[in-house]
C-alpha cells in the first residue's frame, strides 16, 4: 500500500463529540478532508447550525446531532441517529470536555462531578456503546481520546483546575486499559494530548498563562487552526495500524521541560 493510501480516509464513517466548535471542529475538518463522512455532536444547537454550514461549504458531508453526553441515558440515541445516517461508524473521537477553576480546598461538589462525568464517564459510555454496535462485530475500528498534557502532571502555581487535571489523567489510563482489552478485535485505542490552544473553555486561563507557557515551550508558541490536524489523522488512518494504547503530545514541547 502507497503511503498516500496509508493516512486516506475515503468513506469511513468518524464521530466527533464536542465537534462545533474549537478542537472538534478543527479535526472535523481535517477528517473530512482526507475522506470522511462526518457526525458532530454537541448540546447546543445553534453552534453546530454553524458548524454544519461551516464544514460544507468546504464540500464535506455532516451530521449533525444535539446530544448532553453528560446524561449517559442520551447515548445510544446518539449512536442510533449516526447509523441511521451512514450505518457504521469507523472512527469515534472522544473530544467533548469540560473544566473548572477553583481550589481544591473549596471546589464545589457539583464542578467535580460535571467535569468527572464529561470528561470520564462519558468517554467510557460512549466508547463501549460504539464499540459493541459497530466495531467489535466488525473486528475494526479507531477510538481517538481527547486528553491533555494536563494529565501528564500538576499544575502551575496558581492554577486550580484539580478535577480536570484528574479526569485528563484516568482518560490516558483508560485509552491504555481499553487498547489491552479490544486489540483482539482489531480495534486502535490511542490518545491525543493536546497543550495550550486557543479555545473557549481554555480563554480565561490562557489570558493570565500564554506568555509563561511561550517561554517555557521549546517551540515558543501556542497550538494554532491547523496543529491537530495532522495528528487526528495519522491515528484515524491505517498509517498508525500498529499503534495501540499510545498517547501524543501536541504541546509544543511544554511537557518534556
Amino acid at each position: 500500500m502507497s503511503v498516500k493510501k496509508l493516512f486516506q480516509l475515503d468513506g469511513r464513517v468518524a464521530l466527533i463529540t464536542g465537534g462545533s466548535r474549537g478542537l472538534g471542529l478543527q479535526m472535523a475538518e481535517a477528517l473530512g478532508e482526507m475522506g470522511c463522512k462526518l457526525a458532530i455532536s454537541a448540546r447546543k444547537a445553534d453552534e453546530l447550525a454553524q458548524a454544519k454550514a461551516h464544514l460544507e461549504q468546504l464540500g464535506l458531508q455532516v451530521l449533525t446531532v444535539v446530544n448532553d453526553l453528560q446524561q449517559p441515558d442520551h447515548i445510544p440515541e446518539l449512536v442510533d441517529k449516526v447509523l441511521a445516517r451512514y450505518g457504521v461508524i469507523d472512527i469515534l473521537v472522544n473530544n467533548a470536555g469540560a473544566t473548572w477553576g477553583a481550589p481544591a480546598e473549596d471546589y464545589p461538589d457539583a464542578a467535580w462531578h460535571k467535569v468527572m462525568n464529561l470528561n470520564v464517564n462519558a468517554t467510557f459510555f460512549l466508547s463501549r456503546e460504539v464499540g459493541r454496535r459497530c466495531m467489535i462485530g466488525r473486528q475494526q475500528g479507531k477510538i481517538i481520546n481527547i486528553a491533555s498534557v494536563a494529565g501528564l502532571k500538576g499544575t502551575a502555581a496558581g492554577v486550580h483546575t484539580i478535577a480536570y487535571n484528574t479526569s485528563k489523567a484516568a482518560v490516558i489510563n483508560f485509552t491504555r486499559t481499553l487498547a489491552a482489552e479490544w486489540g483482539c478485535y482489531n480495534i486502535n485505542v490511542n490518545a491525543i494530548c493536546p497543550g495550550f490552544f486557543p479555545s473557549k473553555m481554555s480563554s480565561g486561563l490562557l489570558e493570565k498563562v500564554q506568555e509563561a507557557v511561550i517561554a517555557r515551550a521549546p517551540l515558543h508558541r501556542i497550538g494554532g487552526d491547523e496543529d491537530l490536524k495532522g495528528a487526528v489523522v495519522f491515528l484515524a488512518s491505517e498509517a498508525s495500524r500498529h499503534i495501540t494504547g499510545q498517547y501524543l503530545a501536541v504541546d509544543g514541547g511544554t511537557c518534556i521541560v
